[in-house]
């Protein structure tokens, strides 16, 4: 696999590139870099409104990719809209399901969530008077759903949780909130930005309402994502944003809105990124998931064992339930000097509060090294942050 990605193919600072960066952003292989190239080099044109041959084949490869997005979710092509990103879809949401509820009602999330599943639910609050209450984390990482019951409500209106925590690699068992959400009539969305590229996701399984995810963190493009809305309650959103390709009928006065997904899809669209997320879909069928899990899970067991290690390292969370994220403080160094100096070793690693900041208070920190792994990783990317590791400490010492 690591053939496909030619960014490995360098040296950073005279050394083989390590890149353990990959809850951030992956890595994009020859596919999708092609692809993209080959759109721009001889097919750019607009979708959907033109009359001749470039424009007719731009619309149909742009909606092979919504297909392409519904079967690899397990949904329907009037269930997937094309956003910019995960932000892009959940900012979305709280903006059109915020415009039903009212002063007094509440919303559900976790302490562990990113801040662009934060963010909007606080402007959103601030505007309607929404209550937002937290499921809390445990000092292992993980979810403590002991008083999930008494959290959900009759004023819970959403509950929106993350999937897979991209500062600590917990995997949150989101089928069971779902489960109680849902009996309780509660509105569900899921951020799965971290578990789109390392496990099967099917929309009927996890019976949720909505789900969004991002295309770089698929080995697709920047600028591009999906949000997921079972269509019954698409339908019922008001636009998010007004413009062209996504209207009726448009009067001086007034307008009128075609149903989902065009509702959702104002404007010039990221034709090319959209096409470039198809094609990075493909290549991830092409690997296999049960390939993919092999690989990381091992990958992951190495991780955790050489990190614990190094003298002075301290693992932050121990969920029983992990994938390929491992996130650690040092009593040598701090972070972003640790990041530095393992740069300066050719390998790239995380440093910070990872959007996460409310996670990181909960714990104690102000911050972490975060080790990601992806299908392109490999044991001797972990031997070379063990022996990077080693190094800096004895230099920070």
């Amino acid at each position: 696999m690591r053939k496909e990605f030619p960014a490995l193919q360098q040296e950073i600072n005279g050394k083989p590139l390590v890149y353990l960066d990959s809850a951030a952003t992956t890595l994009k292989p020859n596919s999708v870099i092609e692809a993209l190239t080959h759109f721009n080099k001889f097919e750019t044109a607009n979708v959907h409104r033109g009359a001749h041959w470039l424009s007719d084949q731009a619309t149909i490869k742009y909606e092979a990719t919504r297909k392409s997005v519904a079967d690899f979710i397990g949904s329907s092509t009037e269930e997937v809209v094309f956003t910019t990103g995960t932000t892009d879809s959940l900012n979305l949401l709280a903006h059109s399901l915020g415009q039903g509820l009212k002063s007094g009602d509440e919303i559900l999330l976790t302490e562990m969530e990113h801040h662009s599943n934060l963010v909007p639910w606080h402007l959103l609050s601030k505007v309607k008077g929404i209550k937002l209450k937290f499921i809390p984390v445990t000092e292992s990482g993980e979810l403590d759903l002991s008083d999930l019951d008494s959290l959900i409500t009759e004023k819970t209106k959403i509950a929106s949780i993350v999937h897979i925590s991209n500062a600590l690699g917990t995997v949150n068992p989101v089928e069971k909130i779902v489960e109680a959400c849902k009996a309780r009539g509660v509105v569900t969305v899921l951020d799965v930005a971290q578990s789109i590229s390392c496990m099967p996701l099917n929309v009927k399984e996890l019976d949720c309402d909505f789900m969004a995810f991002s295309g770089h963190k698929l080995f697709g493009p920047y600028g591009v994502g999906v949000l997921y809305g079972r269509k019954s309650k698409l339908n019922e959103l008001p636009p998010y944003r007004g413009g062209g390709s996504m209207i009726q009928q448009v009067e001086l006065e007034d307008s009128t809105y075609l149903p989902g997904p065009q509702r959702f899809e104002a404007g010039t669209p990221n034709i090319s990124g959209v096409i470039g997320l198809g094609v990075a879909i493909e290549q991830v069928k092409t690997w296999g998931f049960s390939a993919i899990a092999e690989l990381e899970d091992a990958l992951t067991k190495r991780l955790v064992e050489a990190v614990s290690s190094v003298e002075g390292i301290k693992l932050v969370g121990r969920p029983a339930f992990r994938k390929n994220v491992v996130s650690f403080v040092t009593d040598w160094g701090h972070a972003s000097d640790v990041g530095q100096l393992l740069d300066q070793q050719g390998v790239a690693v995380r440093t910070g509060h990872h959007c996460t900041q409310p996670l990181m208070k909960k714990l104690g920190i102000t911050g972490t090294v975060r080790a990601s792994l992806s299908v392109y990783s490999n044991e001797n990317d972990i031997d070379r942050l063990l022996e990077g590791l080693n190094k800096t400490r004895k230099m920070l010492i």
